[in-house]
């Protein structure tokens, strides 16, 4: 599999789409889920063409330490840091990812159970 140039979080990063953007840098946009999981769901997207965890390279160890501190500050900024909340990466179908440009879910606002569903 390839990485899609015209698959949705591409078109969104280039502004095709338009998104509830809560956060931009040269490296990562996050933005709220359209269909959230919680009360707080924001989608945070390196703006690499990366399909996944699995597809990232040792040189891509830079911009997803970006992709965690955007989630602090994105907590801090939305004021859930001090209640709590999740980060969820899924890598491939069966973990649950259906879209296929790596992204991190911030999912706050509700008591999150372990394990998940």
């Amino acid at each position: 599999m390839t990485y899609d140039e015209n698959g949705i979080f591409a078109k969104i990063i280039r502004k095709e789409i338009p998104a509830k953007i809560v956060y931009e840098t040269e490296n990562v946009l996050a933005f709220e889920d359209v269909n959230p999981k919680a009360p707080v769901h924001v989608l945070i997207v390196p703006k690499l063409r990366v399909m996944s965890v699995d597809d990232l390279a040792d040189e891509h160890a830079q911009v997803m330490g970006e992709l965690l501190l955007a989630a602090r500050d994105i907590a801090r900024e939305l004021g859930v840091n001090e209640h709590g909340y999740r980060l969820v990466i899924n890598t491939n179908a069966n973990a649950g990812q259906e879209v296929f440009h790596l992204h991190v879910h911030l999912l706050a606002g509700r008591k999150m159970t372990w394990p998940p569903g």
